[in-house]
């Protein structure tokens, strides 16, 4: 069993970064022929860099649409990173001091991110319009996250698990030293519910994380008059016909 988990997360690990790589490759190479950012609108670089900022801190657009789903949506993201820092613990020896005072916090973050998730579940079961737009593949999402809160929570407190051999196990995988894997069976669920997780990641709606970071309706200034706005593709498709259908009009004024 150690080996076969060992080998799973190998291939989770070398999906979840491939197909991240691939998908931000294909997001940044998407072209952006036009000025579309939502208004209002920062007109600088600078400001469209902060707007990005904030959205991907605060959830911005969201606090505005609606204040409940902004609060369930937060609150899962920051409860998710606390968890995430918290098991840092798992990968690192000696133990950092931050992550030692955080381990509290984070196991206390896990009953929050259940509870976001659980909220953002009803909503999409009760709320008729989000109900008509939500498909099987969303509630297995969602399903695979609390599965995997759930399974976290439940090695804390009904079935605790031996976390010097989760430790020595997780850094051996690191070090190509596999070590043997304690047997409790919600150690092995949650490892494998993780390991799902991560192979699905870059095809599912969650990629939304890298994503927003290539939204031209946040990261473009509000700037059209002041600058034109050509995509790469244009300026040289721009500049083939330019060279291949010179203006007589244009070389008489140069000269």
């Amino acid at each position: 069993m150690s080996a076969l988990i060992a080998l799973l997360f190998y291939l989770a690990t070398a999906v979840l970064l491939a197909g991240l790589a691939w998908r931000i490759y294909l997001y940044a190479r998407t072209p952006a022929p036009l000025r579309i950012p939502t208004t209002p609108a920062p007109t600088t670089r600078s400001g469209a860099a902060l707007r990005v900022a904030r959205e991907v801190v605060l959830f911005q657009s969201l606090f505005r649409a609606n204040k409940w789903i902004w609060l369930l949506g937060w609150a899962f993201h920051v409860a998710l990173l606390l968890v995430l820092l918290r098991h840092l613990r798992y990968f690192i020896e000696p133990v950092w001091s931050w992550v030692v005072l955080i381990q509290p916090f984070g196991l206390y973050a896990g009953f929050v991110m259940v509870a976001a998730l659980i909220g953002l579940w009803i909503r999409r079961i009760g709320v008729a319009r989000i109900k008509a737009i939500t498909g099987p593949s969303d509630h297995l999402m969602l399903a695979l996250l609390v599965a995997i809160g759930l399974s976290g929570l439940g090695m804390k407190y009904l079935q605790p698990t031996d976390i010097t051999g989760v430790k020595a196990y997780m850094l051996g995988l690191m070090r190509f030293d596999w070590q043997p894997l304690p047997g409790d069976p919600l150690l092995i669920l949650h490892l494998l519910l993780v390991a799902a997780l991560m192979i699905v990641f870059p095809f599912s709606k969650l990629l939304h994380a890298p994503g927003v970071f290539f939204s031209p309706t946040r990261n473009q200034p509000d700037n059209p008059r002041e600058r034109r706005h050509l995509a790469p593709w244009a300026a040289a498709l721009e500049r083939g016909t330019a060279s291949a259908h010179p203006n007589p009009a244009r070389e008489e004024v140069q000269s």
